[in-house]
This record gives C-alpha cells, structure tokens and sequence, in this order.
C-alpha cells in the first residue's frame, strides 16, 4: 500500500491576479514562501519517505522548504509532474481572454496541453511510484490543474466540488481495487497566526 500526499506550491502573483500559469515559471511572492513554511512545519510531524516535485520554481521552492524538515526523505524533481500547458492564454486574466478572444474563448484552440497528453504523463508519475516506491509515504508537491486531475483519476467517485487550494494537503492510499482519499484540500495549517 502507497500513500501520496498532494501538496499545491504556495500562492504566487499570478495567483493572486488570476493569471493562467501554465508553463511559465512564476516564482513564490513573500506569502506564498510563508505558506510553504507552515506546510513543512505540518509535514515536519509525520513520516514521509520521498518528495517529489515539478521543476518549476513555485513548486520546487515549496518542496526544498518541506524538504528542509524532512532531510532523511529523498528528494526528486520529475518534469511529468510541471503544470498543464496553457499555450497563448498563459500570463493573461479572464477578463483579458474575454477582450482578446471573446466569451467562447475555451472552445478556441489557444494551445492548451491536451487533455490526454496531461492525463497519460500524470498516471505515468503514479504508475512509477507504485512500481520504484511500493509500500512507501510519498510527497508529490506539484500545480492546481494537475493536482486536481489526478485526484480524480484515482478517485473517480471522489465529490470534490472545488479545486485545490495553494499549499493544500490532499492524502490518497493507493490499494489493488479502490483508492482512498483519507484528507482532501486540507489547509488546517494555514490558519491563524505564526509561532
């Protein structure tokens, strides 16, 4: 039994300003580094076997802050774990995709990742962790998007009525028949002030 707990980088600019990310490598602001810090100070008190992240920075800094506190775990960088491509609609708002594209600007064809390439190179990641780390406690730090497709992949009757929020936790139990979600969008650590 493999355990993967899902952990969304720290808020960013672009998150702030409602920006499509996509691809494009946007860093963690001041408060999205503090979010990474009071998630690894929750990771910090449990077992955690292996971290791996995205190589882009807002979710590679969050994991080396996590990693930080859990120096016995490996850490790895694995590129299928990058957010989903958003072609030309990366670095712009909803209101801009609306002026520049017009309301039906979702049915275009901006250059959006596809949705299968997005699906075949996530259930590839978690395929590879059930083969290289069977039995283990796996921390995936990676994007909203991805995050959020895979948990619907593995637990297909699974109500998660919204998407994940920035440092959120989301623990699922991989098993032979039926994966279980035990914690989804959890933000617990995020509340209150600092100690």
């Amino acid at each position: 039994m493999t355990t993967i707990g899902f952990i969304r980088h720290g808020v960013t600019a672009w998150n702030k300003e409602g920006r499509e990310q996509g691809n494009t490598d946007i860093p963690l602001d001041e408060e999205g580094i503090e979010m990474a810090e009071r998630v690894a100070d929750r990771m910090e008190q449990e077992e955690w076997d292996v971290i791996y992240t995205s190589p882009l920075i807002r979710a590679r800094r969050t994991a080396e802050i996590i990693a930080e506190r859990l120096p016995s775990a490996e850490f790895r960088i694995d590129k299928r774990l990058v957010e989903v491509g958003g072609g030309v609609a990366e670095g712009t708002t909803e209101l801009e995709r609306l002026e520049k594209w017009g309301a039906s600007w979702k049915e275009l064809d901006l250059g959006f990742e596809p949705e299968d390439v997005t699906f075949s190179r996530g259930m590839s990641f978690i395929e590879r962790v059930k083969q290289v780390h069977s039995g283990s406690r796996v921390l995936v730090v990676s994007h909203g998007d991805l995050i959020g497709r895979l948990i619907h992949a593995l637990v297909p009757d699974g109500e998660f009525l919204k998407d994940v929020d920035n440092a959120s936790v989301t623990i699922i139990e991989l098993q032979e028949s039926e994966n279980l979600c035990h914690l989804y969008n959890c933000t617990k650590h995020l509340e209150g002030e600092k100690v």
